[in-house]
């Protein structure tokens, strides 16, 4: 039996944390009496409490988050009822700031706010030695990126080969974004590149093929980005796959000719664009050349078969529907595979609650603490562009509506995808469980009510759209349906990204 327990709950069986496995690696001689155990916030908290204490563990260390606060709360409180004498340890970003608020660490018998790889080595040591450490929260405290040990050696084969596999080559940012937890890091940290390389040959060479890379701006200095680069251009196969965030407006020659020799399916970019508004960026800290941001997502589409996965946020201090719908049409002109909707979330710990009062921001109490109105937004505003989001992911992100959309969008592709938005949600007053031949039939009619689109040309597109789905069975407004149709081969992790293709 362990004496340590790691775990924590992933929001998908398919991620895997790379967090707990930084704490293993660094654990020292304690690795001998330590297990790693990952759940997912779809199991029932009760159910993850009674595999744990199977265990008789002496130490449940736990990783906390923003999409799974709800969930370890009641299985924090659950453990300490039914085995109270079992130490149980919280970290993590959700838990590192405001957490006299919180009952979770309330409940926990020890807190280590920000970086845990040494605080919770230190602690689990006094613990075992019978020695309870005087505080209950611990600050966690940075240390040289060349003094951590390694976490890559503890991803499992069968985590090769089913889950989502992070890696990192950098910590931190140097950039202030105010809704953004890494505002207040002082900046970016780079791992030693031979090391980080050494790394990565050796998870090449165990067999995996898709690395997603955490750092928050990959394309921050431009020699290392280079070097990761050529790595996997040395090595390229018909599996690799690699995703990368990057900063819009840095896009340098060097770099540019390097993306244009990656073929089709093996890169994806995150570019996080989250406003276009001057007055909201100066207002967030955000400092971002608009211009230059838009001139790169295009050369990347025009020049690149770099799949291209772009950000944007609602309810930001000072912007409002019109100014986020503007930003929506000129992002959309760029041709992005997709477009992100996201709605601003209150981190704990991040600066924007600074303008809560003179924008007069309210947000959620409860998590994802999403903002529910400000002064240029309301209630019913804010609702509706939670569905706008949901309901553009369906559809615009999907690829599934590659032929009807253009005519959807038309001339005017935010006014008209809200209209569409609001029709659909008035027809079944819900945003989720919508199954597929459902949602043809709505954008089939709300296409033809709302937006006045010809009847013979909607259904063209949708059947020619619908043909593509690979669904059995037929839409009663389609009249041919070529249900044998070939279909491409899939693969799992970037299923979405091939109906762009």
């Amino acid at each position: 039996m362990p004496d340590i327990i790691l775990t924590t709950l992933n929001a998908r069986y398919s991620h895997a944390s790379l967090g707990l496995r930084y704490l293993y690696a660094n654990l020292g001689e304690l690795q001998a009496c330590a297990v790693i155990r990952e759940f997912t916030i779809a199991l029932r908290p009760l159910d993850i409490a009674e595999q744990l204490l199977a265990e008789n563990p002496k130490i449940i260390g736990l990783g906390v988050y923003i999409w799974n606060i709800t969930e370890a709360t009641a299985l924090v409180s659950l453990l300490k009822q039914l085995a109270p004498n079992v130490t149980v340890i919280v970290g993590g970003p959700e838990v590192s700031y405001e957490p006299e608020q919180q009952n979770i660490v309330k409940t926990a018998d020890y807190l280590i706010t920000g970086a845990a790889e040494v605080s919770f080595r230190q602690i689990c040591e006094q613990l075992l030695r019978g020695q309870r450490p005087l505080q209950k929260i611990t600050k966690g405290e940075p240390v040289p990126l060349a003094q951590l040990s390694s976490p890559y050696q503890y991803y499992t084969d069968e985590d090769l080969r089913t889950r989502f596999i992070y890696v990192e080559a950098s910590r931190g940012c140097p950039f202030k974004c105010e809704f953004c937890l890494s505002a207040l890091d002082k900046t970016a940290y780079p791992f030693e590149l031979k090391r980080f390389l050494e790394e990565m040959e050796t998870l090449w060479q165990r067999g995996l093929r898709q690395f997603r890379f955490v750092d928050r701006t990959f394309n921050l200095k431009i020699q290392t980005t280079i070097a990761i680069l050529d790595f996997f251009l040395a090595r390229l196969d018909s599996e690799t796959f690699l995703h990368f965030e990057l900063i819009p407006d840095h896009l340098p020659e060097a770099l540019k000719e390097r993306i244009t020799r990656f073929p089709p399916n093996s890169l994806q970019f995150e570019i996080g664009i989250q406003s276009f508004n001057p007055e909201v960026q100066s207002l967030i800290s955000r400092k971002q050349d608009n211009d230059k941001s838009a001139e790169n997502i295009r050369w990347l589409r025009e020049n690149s078969t770099a799949h291209l996965h772009t950000d944007l946020i609602f309810g930001l201090p000072g912007e409002d529907l019109a100014s986020f719908g503007a930003g929506f049409d000129r992002l959309l002109a760029l041709a992005p595979h997709e477009i992100q909707v996201g709605i601003l979330k209150r981190l704990r710990g991040t600066p924007i609650t600074r303008h809560t009062e003179s924008f007069g921001m309210v947000y959620n109490p409860l998590p994802p603490y999403n903002i529910l109105r400000t002064d240029r937004a309301d209630f019913r505003t804010t609702q509706q562009m939670g569905r706008f989001a949901r309901y553009w992911d369906m559809i615009g992100n999907s690829g599934r509506f590659g032929q009807a959309l253009p005519l959807l969008l038309g001339d005017a592709p935010f006014t008209r995808f809200w209209a569409l938005s609001e029709w659909i949600y008035a027809q079944d007053q819900q945003t989720h469980q919508i199954a597929l031949p459902r949602l043809f039939v709505m954008v089939y009619q709300g296409g033809q009510e709302v937006l006045g689109i010809a009847r013979e040309t909607l259904e063209t597109a949708l059947l020619e759209d619908y043909s593509r789905t690979g669904q059995k069975g037929q839409v009663p407004f389609l009249k041919e349906f070529r249900r044998n149709a070939p279909q491409e081969r899939s693969v799992i992790r970037n299923q979405r990204q091939l109906r762009h293709t």
